[in-house]
């Protein structure tokens, strides 16, 4: 017998298939699932506030980037903004707090 049941995630509506049969062995699967995690992961960025001509710096927010928007969360007071894209999150912060700030792609050297 087929049982069909509906599960939301997240607001998406799935159609969950009881009686299907696992496509792969755990090891493929496994394996499929770590490559997509990999090539769908958003990149993470810092907004780092820079003080002076290279006086000091802090971490004002962190962020994740899906190449349409990005998502950024302060450190500290709440801040938390959803924007198009990493440069536009660094602009509305360093309109907000008068810092002039910076993206900083993590890993980058």
């Amino acid at each position: 017998m087929s049982i069909d049941a509906e599960v939301s995630r997240f607001g998406v509506r799935v159609r969950e298939r009881q009686d299907v049969s696992p496509l792969w062995d755990e090891a493929e699967f496994t394996c499929l699932i770590n490559d997509m995690v990999v090539a769908e992961a958003p990149r993470v960025f810092a907004l780092v506030q820079v003080c002076g001509d290279r006086v000091d710096a802090r971490i004002a927010a962190w962020g994740l980037s899906w190449g349409d928007r990005a998502e950024v969360i302060g450190v500290d007071r709440g801040l938390r903004l959803s924007l198009g894209s990493p440069e536009r999150a660094r602009r509305v912060l360093s309109r907000i707090a008068g810092i002039p700030a910076r993206i900083v792609w993590l890993g980058a050297r």
